[in-house]
Formats: structure tokens, C-alpha cells, sequence
């Protein structure tokens, strides 16, 4: 079992959870620009996705053994397993690209995955954010919005996907496979927009 460094705080580790996913989100977007070469990108998500395990791990662990947090048990613990289910998902995302043999992007796949990465560095840029008296910052609520305008784009970007999907390719087990990747993405971004919509919620609980 790890243990708690005496110096990490909550927020520290909030914070490198947040870190991690934007990790996963970049390996990802190289991944989509060299599917041909799949197996070193999805190792390197593999891994990625096992350090932000660690972090979670040790944050529930610090989170069960302190009476008293600056924020509520609750509120920590959401946004901690709200961060790594972005991590999981990605990574999810990049298993199917190996495991289907996908060597090839389809050309909405990298927007899609641009979005992605651009969304993920939003959220992490909201945690950063709890560090401070985040319920009085000028700077936070924006990059709220820009999370959600992010999340409506990616959910346009996935329907469109699906649709042109359906359209173009007359093999149901490749409709099968392209399906459940882009699936993957979308959990990720809506897990984003969850983290935003916590964040809310706490600035108005602590304002």
C-alpha cells in the first residue's frame, strides 16, 4: 500500500490527478497521428492511466484518515473520481485502437481528439484554481463556460461522427469498433463537464 507523503495535500494531489489527465489526453492526440505505430502510444496511456490510479489511491486514503478538510469529504472525493475516470477513458479510448487493429484515423478523429485535449487542459486549469480562495476568482468562472463550450462542441463533433460512421461504411463490426472508440472520447468529455459542474456548485456552497 503507498504511503501519504507528509507534504501532499488535498489539493496537491487534486492537482496531480488533474496533471496526469492532461498527460493522457496529449498521448492520446500523438497516438491518433500515428496509429500505424499503435502499441508504444497505448503503453504509454497504460502507464499514465496507472499513475493516476496511485494518485486516487492516495488521495481516499488521506481523505479516510483526516476528520477535518478544507472542503467537504464529499466534494474531494467526486472531483478525485471524476479525474480519474477522464484518465480511464482515455486510456479505454486508446485500448481499442490497439486491441481493433485501427491503423488508420478516420479524418474526424483528430479534431475530436483535439477537443479532447483542449477540453481536458480546461479542467485542469479550473482544479488549479481550488488551491486559492477559488469562490472569489475573477478568472475561474470563464474557464467554466470555456469547459462547457467545449463539452457542446465535442458532443457536436461526436454526432457527426456517428452519422458520417453510419453513412460511409457498410461493415457493422468496423461500425462496431469506430463506435465504441468514439464512445470512449465522449465519456471523457462529459466527465469534464461534471467536474465544471461540481466546481460550480462549490463556489456557490463556499462563496
Amino acid at each position: 500500500m503507498p504511503s501519504i507523503k507528509k507534504d501532499e495535500t488535498f489539493f496537491d494531489l487534486l492537482e496531480s490527478q488533474a496533471k496526469i489527465a492532461v498527460r493522457a489526453a496529449d498521448s492520446f492526440v500523438r497516438l491518433v497521428g500515428s496509429m500505424n505505430s499503435s502499441a508504444a502510444g497505448t503503453e504509454e496511456l497504460k502507464s499514465i492511466e496507472v499513475e493516476g490510479d496511485d494518485a486516487t489511491h492516495r488521495l481516499q486514503m488521506k481523505l479516510a484518515g483526516t476528520f477535518i478538510a478544507p472542503l467537504d469529504h464529499e466534494d474531494i472525493s467526486r472531483l478525485s473520481h471524476l479525474l480519474d475516470d477522464i484518465t480511464d477513458c482515455i486510456e479505454a479510448a486508446a485500448a481499442r485502437i490497439g486491441m481493433y487493429k485501427l491503423t488508420e484515423a478516420r479524418p474526424d478523429l483528430p479534431p475530436i481528439a483535439k477537443t479532447l485535449q483542449e477540453i481536458t487542459s480546461a479542467t485542469a486549469d479550473a482544479v488549479l484554481e481550488l488551491h486559492h480562495q477559488f469562490h472569489k476568482s475573477s478568472t475561474l468562472p470563464g474557464t467554466l463556460i470555456r469547459i462547457h463550450e467545449l463539452e457542446n462542441e465535442s458532443d457536436e463533433q461526436y454526432r457527426t461522427a456517428l452519422s458520417t460512421l453510419f453513412d460511409e461504411v457498410a461493415d457493422p463490426i468496423a461500425v462496431i469498433k469506430w463506435k465504441e472508440l468514439y464512445e470512449r472520447i465522449e465519456h471523457a468529455t462529459d466527465r469534464c463537464q461534471t467536474v465544471a459542474d461540481v466546481v460550480e456548485n462549490m463556489i456557490v456552497k463556499y462563496g
